[in-house]
């Protein structure tokens, strides 16, 4: 007999998002209506590059439409490593900031893990400080780098089974890859770590109940790489002929595939999300709560 074809849903990341933000945004009222301040997020931007400025504005949008404060501190690409850093360290004693996110990447001369390394873990909402990257390491409570808390929180929301699955990551980076798969190994799943010298990825990713793709390579996750009924989340975006493109070939998922995150309105609405909660986190923490 052959067995059923499998219909294959398309995650609505942004439909997600924006449920939790509508929690967020009631759980910021609450705290107004007793008389406190918003939470306050600090974003700083170092150059003019287009996409970082586009990024930006869009979480300082995200940031007002929850009734979150949010301040921007913008510089010229000549600015120094010391001047970012005495930046940084301001905004960790200003008892009226929250959370700080410092926008990547920075200009050449200016080494992003100094700057990391400055933020205070507990306001360094975008979980990239060696504090907080090794607490999530130990399994600690700290602030979880924002894309893959966003992937785990779609995994939740559409069911996806992790205790005893096997997990596949394709990447290693320290934004993506090692902590999603520490996320993943967290919640039970045995998680395989796959990257550029991994022999025979395809077969690989076959075995993968859950498929996480962050490598930034064009539709390299093909149809025939997905094992029937796998949770497929594609992080990667690129630009091929001028339109944006993620990791995997979303289309050739249908049939194949119990969901697949597309390139627009998948993971990119959540990780803008994230960001809040963490600093809407942060706020709560700071008041005690």
């Amino acid at each position: 007999m052959s067995s059923s074809p499998i219909e294959t849903v398309i995650v609505d990341g942004l439909a997600l998002a924006n449920e939790i933000r509508d929690d967020l945004a009631q759980r910021i009222k609450a705290h107004r209506e007793a008389g406190r301040r918003a939470p306050c997020l600090a974003v700083v931007l170092v150059g003019d590059d287009p996409a970082s400025a586009s990024y930006i504005k869009g979480k300082q949008r995200a940031c007002a439409r929850i009734g979150m404060d949010s301040v921007e501190h913008r510089h010229p690409a000549s600015t120094g490593e010391k001047e970012l850093l005495d930046l940084v360290d301001g905004r960790n004693r200003d008892p009226g900031i929250d959370g700080i996110l410092v926008q990547l990447p920075l200009p050449e001369g200016v080494r992003a893990n100094a700057v990391t390394e400055a933020l205070s873990p507990e306001k360094d909402v975008d979980g990239l400080s060696p504090v907080n990257q090794g607490r999530l390491l130990l399994g600690e409570p700290s602030h979880r780098a924002c894309t893959p808390l966003g992937v785990m929180k779609i995994l939740e929301r559409y069911a996806i089974p992790l205790e005893g699955a096997r997990a596949v990551v394709i990447g290693r980076s320290a934004l993506v890859g090692k902590p999603v798969s520490l996320l993943l190994q967290q919640a039970n799943a045995t998680v395989t770590m796959c990257h550029s010298r991994t022999a025979d990825l395809p077969g690989t990713c076959r075995e993968a109940d859950v498929l996480v793709a962050a490598v930034g390579v064009p539709r390299l996750v093909q149809r025939d790489w997905v094992k029937p009924g796998a949770a497929v989340i594609d992080v990667g975006v690129s630009q091929v002929e001028g339109k944006l493109v993620g990791d995997v070939d979303t289309e050739g998922m249908q049939g194949v595939a119990r969901i697949v995150t597309p390139h627009r309105r998948g993971v990119g609405p959540m990780t803008v999300t994230m960001l809040l909660s963490n600093t809407l986190d942060a706020y709560e923490a700071h008041l005690g709560e």
